[in-house]
């Protein structure tokens, strides 16, 4: 059996992995790459095997880094099916298509600018995938529930486990048959911080013979909620109060925004904070947050308990989710008591790049960063204060306040990974420390080895592994 590390390997975007055995091939998420022009020769380059191979996939949730590619290896000749979990199988039917149409959109807009430019001959540049790739390829995904087996092939079983990340994300158990016999691989997928709002916490994994646990926060520990949520009131309340302006809010439209909503609403029925508008610029936030609602058997009580209230609130706090362009277009003119929620997380594309253009340069505004921002991205250079940045071609002087609160984030810190990494019985034979910057993933891999005595791995990214 052999196990090829296609993505997320040195690094955080770009899930997938490659497991070949016995005339047998499979998949383990394929997802885009993300963070500037060295992640777009990475989206078009070839997927380094033959998809019309592939006899499935695994997917373990629906975030575009893990789930970005596959309409692109339904396009080259992926025909079998894609099994997941079935609130993911209900996401990806929103966020393939999304993610398809910023495809298009991205690919007029750079050839418009590359037209205009006389200085270089114009090479016609072609989507990712469009949204009739992406519609197309919808038709192979297949929704399993938390904590059934099931047998995508005669010699392999698998159980998706609830990864506490977001609305249907999963650790994946994978059971595979060789001729030298039975190996069980651990896919962590990206696990959840304990006690994280929305969803449940990790399920506790107790053995593997190959795991893969992904290293996103692997070497730092995020702040406590508590502090987290008093930090939160304190930017809101004096952005819109005090400074009279405007608090933006990068995040991703799945996950993240039903977080912000469900603490938003939560701190304004405790009294702490005042009146606001909430914008949510994002015609799939809207469609995961009534996906989300469709799937309330997921949620912990807290969120249930929020949602029941928010019910019966009269209409506060004023929450209005946009959809069309031109009525996304007419929050550049509002100067105040707005809080600004639009995707995507890592500023790289969306609408959250014309919120930011309008308010960037206004110091009475706050940017808000609640998530992980990937080399390369918009939103990492805000996070490492950067002066200026270029939105559309435009310089943009960066006035606004930035913050970043860490303990917002659906990822596990390295506590909370060396938490749920404590309940395996034995060591697995072979650990493999994944989707995680180099320095993330190496501190997390030492931690490992002084505190649990494993042997650990960082495998690099195209490289493979025989057992």
């Amino acid at each position: 059996m052999r196990l090829t590390f296609l993505g997320a390997a040195g690094e955080v975007t770009g899930s997938s992995y490659l497991v070949e055995a016995d005339g047998m091939n499979f998949l383990v998420d394929c997802g885009m790459f993300q963070g500037g022009r060295e992640a777009d020769h990475k989206n078009h380059a070839s997927f380094g095997f033959n998809p019309e191979k592939l006899d499935f996939v695994l997917l373990t949730h629906a975030h575009i880094d893990h789930s970005g590619l596959l309409p692109r290896l339904g396009a080259l000749g992926f025909r079998g099916p894609v099994y997941t979990t079935s609130a993911t199988a209900d996401l990806l039917q929103v966020m393939l298509k999304d993610s398809a149409h910023i495809q298009e959109k991205e690919a007029e807009w750079q050839n418009k600018m590359d037209y205009r430019d006389q200085r270089k001959p114009h090479h016609e540049i072609a989507p990712l995938y469009t949204v009739i790739q992406a519609e197309a390829f919808l038709r192979q995904i297949k929704g399993v529930d938390y904590d059934v087996e099931i047998s995508p092939h005669p010699s392999v079983r698998c159980i998706f486990r609830d990864a506490g990340h977001i609305l249907g994300s999963a650790i994946i158990e994978v059971w595979v048959r060789t001729n030298e016999g039975h190996k069980k691989l651990v896919f962590s997928g990206d696990l959840g911080q304990l006690g994280h709002p929305i969803v449940h916490d990790p399920t506790p994994i107790q053995q593997a013979d190959v795991l893969l646990v992904e290293s996103t926060y692997g070497n730092r520990l995020h702040r406590n909620m508590k502090d987290t949520l008093d930090e939160l009131v304190h930017v809101v309340n004096d952005t819109l109060q005090r400074k009279g302006g405007n608090v933006i809010v990068p995040s991703f439209a799945v996950g993240r925004a039903q977080d912000l909503l469900f603490l938003l609403i939560d701190l304004y029925r405790q009294g702490k904070l005042g009146e606001m508008d909430i914008y949510v610029d994002s015609p799939m936030a809207l469609a995961a947050t009534d996906i989300t609602l469709k799937h309330m058997k997921l949620l912990d009580k807290e969120a249930v308990n929020t949602m029941q209230w928010l019910t019966q609130s009269a209409g506060k706090p004023r929450i209005h989710f946009v959809q069309d362009v031109e009525e996304s277009m007419r929050l550049n003119n509002v100067q105040h008591g707005a809080i600004i929620i639009s995707a995507s997380g890592m500023c790289d594309a969306g609408r959250i790049k014309h919120h930011l253009k309008y308010n960037l340069s206004r110091p009475e505004c706050s940017i808000l960063i609640t998530g992980f921002q990937a080399e390369g991205t918009l939103g990492r250079r805000l996070v490492d204060r950067v002066n200026h940045v270029k939105i559309f071609g435009q310089d943009i002087p960066v006035r606004a306040d930035i913050y970043t609160i860490g303990g917002l984030s659906a990822h596990a810190d390295q506590a909370g990974l060396m938490t749920w990494l404590g309940h395996f019985v034995a060591p697995p034979d072979q650990t493999f420390v994944v989707h995680g910057e180099s320095s993330n993933a190496a501190a997390l891999a030492e931690v490992i080895q002084q505190s649990l005595h494993w042997q650990v791995s960082l495998p690099a990214q195209l490289t493979s592994v025989t057992f």
